[in-house]
């Protein structure tokens, strides 16, 4: 229940403050006294744009607040947003000077996504120009499913539906994928074949590039290796003989000064590793070996090797092993996309036997309920003055799952008798869209919880006996819901459980809009000047006396 409207610095409105009732609020007013601004600051509240324009001082911020009395039922949705769930919970939105806009939720700023959502469920505005929802699919099937009781399948429905539709969404994504993966897979699993015959991992680049050199050189190096070993081994004129020769002749001088002692230890110790270096040159020696068919492999091993840098446009073979495990998960993806394929598609076969059994059963109860509403809307349509209208639902096979079932809905109409029933929405004139709508909003309000109501001068163009009809259906809906209605009818005014006056007054030279509650007294007055105008009548009185009974 919406229990309090706060507005601030908003159009002809300098601040307005009202309480509001459970049951039939009814707000009057002269035109142009501000009722439609009192509207266009409630709609800020239900998320939609805000402008700079509607700021009345430009150097301050608007504000629209209101309040609303809470069941736990909304608790799931305070918690799901992280917000503070309070029985009495306070939304406020604000246009600051800038022109940017903010919407709070019990204080905790929100997106207007997240707005729109609450609100959604909170307040239903509707005018005499708004019925244009009544022409759609998601609505008739809303009327007709709360007369069938189906608010527990439809939400089971709804929940499989969902989950039926992100099903079909990765089986897209994923066989998307593997179109994609298998469009290039052969020539992706040739380069894979390329690379894993080169067995990488056991494969040392710089080893492999000195093995070749040495086979490239092989006979250079042995010629080089045995000049060298025979220059040392010569036995008069060897490296080894004049070593030998000073090693003896420095042992000797040592022997009488102390001064030669540490030379001559280091002449021994470069002796010892010079006999070193010739051992492991003579060992070299040995291994050097010229073979033909070891440098044809070495030198193929190597052009594969830099054919692939080539084909890969890398350097080393670190790079090709992260390519090669790159294409081999790929492959290993294929395979396993084609296993997510196969599971989402049994899981589609499931939830379709789901929704067809829902669907049915959605189906049968819809059907039954379709006489109901007839009575109901045709016999309400005859106390608003339509005595001739006929209404249907026509409800179609489709051979798609949609959120509502497997099949489609039309709301038929036929405001004159003799002429055929049609879509609601070519059939249905500007003066009889506010009666029906209101109709149907009285049956919805029978078998579902509204949230509240708000029309707005819904009743506009009806007098007399109608206007009486429209009071009293509206009496009767606020007795399970609040009702606030805008309106110029004295007959609906006098159904009221609490009245208001929408007042515009100069202020220190400045016209301003309020708002104002009236008592019983004041209530009546503004019932008589509803129907005798400026000045208030004797019998304009006594007719409000009895309008009000």
């Amino acid at each position: 229940m919406l229990s309090r409207i706060y507005i601030k610095n908003f159009a002809l409105i300098d601040a307005l403050e009202v309480s509001l009732k459970n049951g039939l609020q009814v707000i009057t007013g002269e035109t142009g006294a501000g009722k439609s601004i009192i509207l266009g600051a409630l709609r800020l509240i239900l998320g939609e744009r805000a402008d700079i324009k509607s700021i009345s001082k430009a150097e301050e911020k608007s504000i629209v607040e209101t309040e609303f009395d809470l069941n736990n039922q909304f608790k799931k949705f305070f918690i799901e947003n992280d917000l503070d769930y309070e029985h009495q919970t306070i939304i406020r939105r604000e246009i600051l000077p800038s022109g940017k806009s903010r919407a709070f939720i019990n204080d905790v700023p929100v997106t207007l996504d997240i707005l729109k959502e609450l609100t959604s469920q909170l307040i239903d505005i509707h005018s005499q120009f708004e019925t244009s929802n009544l022409f759609t699919s998601e609505y008739q099937f809303k009327i007709i499913d709360g007369l069938s009781d189906n608010k527990k399948l439809i939400e089971d429905y709804q929940h499989d539906f969902y989950e039926y539709q992100t099903l079909k969404t990765q089986l897209k994504k994923y066989q998307t994928q593997l179109y994609e993966s298998t469009k290039e897979g052969d020539y992706k699993e040739f380069l894979l074949s390329e690379l894993e015959d080169l067995k990488m991992d056991d494969v040392n680049y710089e080893d492999l590039q000195n093995q070749l050199s040495v086979q490239e050189n092989a006979g250079m190096i042995s010629e080089n290796l045995a000049q060298l070993l025979s220059r040392f081994h010569q036995e008069e004129i060897g490296i080894f003989s004049f070593f030998n020769e000073a090693k003896s002749k420095l042992s000797k001088i040592a022997e009488v000064s102390t001064n030669f002692s540490e030379l001559n230890t280091r002449l021994e110790g470069s002796f010892v590793e010079l006999k070193d270096i010739i051992s492991e040159l003579e060992d070299e020696s040995e291994k050097i070996e010229m073979n033909p068919e070891t440098l044809a492999q070495l030198s193929e091993f190597n052009n594969k090797i830099n054919m692939l840098f080539l084909k890969h446009n890398v350097s080393d073979i670190e790079a090709l092993r992260e390519i090669r495990d790159q294409l081999s998960g790929e492959q290993k993806g294929t395979a396993e996309i084609e296993v997510y394929i196969a599971e989402i598609l049994e899981n589609i076969s499931k939830k379709e036997k789901s929704l067809e059994s829902l669907s049915q059963k959605l189906s049968k109860n819809r059907k039954k309920s379709i006489p109901v509403f007839i009575k109901k809307a045709e016999d309400l349509l005859k106390k608003l003055g339509l005595e001739k209208a006929k209404v249907d639902i026509e409800i179609k096979n489709s051979s798609e799952y949609n959120q509502f079932g497997k099949e489609n809905i039309q709301l038929l109409f036929q405001a004159n008798s003799g002429f055929p029933l049609k879509p609601i929405q070519t059939a249905i004139s500007g003066g009889e869209r506010s009666r029906v709508m209101l109709a149907v909003k009285k049956i919805i309000a029978e078998s579902d919880e509204l949230p509240t109501l708000i029309l707005d001068e819904i009743d506009t163009g009806v007098s007399g006996k109608v206007a009486e009809e429209i009071g009293n259906l509206m009496r009767e809906m606020s007795e399970d819901m609040q009702l606030i209605v805008i309106s110029h009818l004295a007959q609906v005014a006098a159904k009221g459980n609490d009245n208001y006056k929408v007042v515009k007054q100069d202020v220190n030279g400045k016209t301003q809009s309020t708002i104002i509650p009236l008592s019983d007294e004041e209530k009546l007055n503004e019932i008589a000047q509803l129907l005798s105008g400026s000045k208030i009548t004797e019998a304009a009185l006594t007719q409000a006396k009895e309008l009000i009974g």
